[in-house]
């Protein structure tokens, strides 16, 4: 599932992302009631603290100002953000769609997807299970060795319709992955945080539409969006993000 038609901004635009400070609105990144039992923060490397303590305290606003419909609308969906320890350690796992695709071609994007009926509540555990599920069948990723640790608060992406639950999770047991379906996916690759958080791959993309928002380059992608911003909010309240120059700037074009 890629999300990236909504670009977003680590600064409080028109693209939603905001910038740091007090939020204001309901829920926090500790999950609703009925989703505890599927998250645990035992034994977590110490290097993810800052992470988990983060996704705690986070506020929906703190992320962006697209939030879910109180009508309830909305296609709910979840996306795993999922930590590995690599050879230059800690890591993210991204999947890159393919570029036979009619819309999004090429992009970067955490695995994930809409929620199935069986997946269960989307109030509850049903991002959770939606999570890991489609993990599972976009890079054949073993469920079973991912620990659960947090969930950030749901967001919205006006455009596509799509209220997006964010699941957090600890590669506790590494598993081979890769593409499962090439009609789909192009890659599965790993981006060292090291590599996220270094401000020469950072850079600021621009729609024609207007729309600015933080981009990486990194592993020779271009990771913008939807994805991008979510990766910059955890830099940021994480303690991890390092100045850098919102000034250099690289364009999209319609088809993106």
């Amino acid at each position: 599932m890629t999300h990236a038609s909504e670009t977003t901004n680590a600064t409080d635009d028109d693209s939603g992302f905001k910038a740091a400070g007090k939020g204001n609105g309901n829920g926090s990144g500790s999950g609703d009631d009925g989703t505890s039992h599927l998250l645990s923060t035992d034994s977590l490397p110490s290097w993810l603290t800052p992470v988990a303590r983060a996704a705690r305290t986070i506020q929906p606003l703190q992320l962006s100002r697209f939030l879910p419909p109180e009508s309830g609308a909305g296609r709910q969906s979840a996306v795993l953000v999922l930590f590995g320890e690599g050879e230059r350690g800690p890591e993210l796992l991204l999947m890159e769609r393919a570029g036979s695709l009619r819309s999004h071609a090429g992009q970067p994007s955490f695995p994930g997807g809409s929620l199935d009926p069986e997946d269960g509540d989307p109030r509850t555990d049903g991002p959770l299970h939606a999570a890991l599920r489609e993990a599972e069948e976009e890079t054949g990723l073993d469920p079973g060795g991912v620990q659960l640790f947090a969930v950030l608060p749901r967001l919205f992406i006006p455009v596509s319709d799509f209220v997006v639950t964010p699941v957090l999770g600890w590669w506790r047991e590494p598993s081979p992955v890769g593409v499962v379906d090439p009609n789909e996916t192009a890659r599965v690759f790993t981006v060292p945080v090291a590599d996220l958080t270094d401000p020469a791959n950072r850079v600021t993309a621009i729609h024609p539409s207007g729309h600015r928002g933080p981009a990486f380059l990194v592993e020779s992608a271009l990771v913008w969006g939807f994805t991008a911003g979510v990766i910059d909010r955890i830099l940021h309240f994480a303690g991890w993000e390092r100045p850098w120059d919102r000034s250099k700037q690289v364009p999209l074009d319609w088809r993106a």
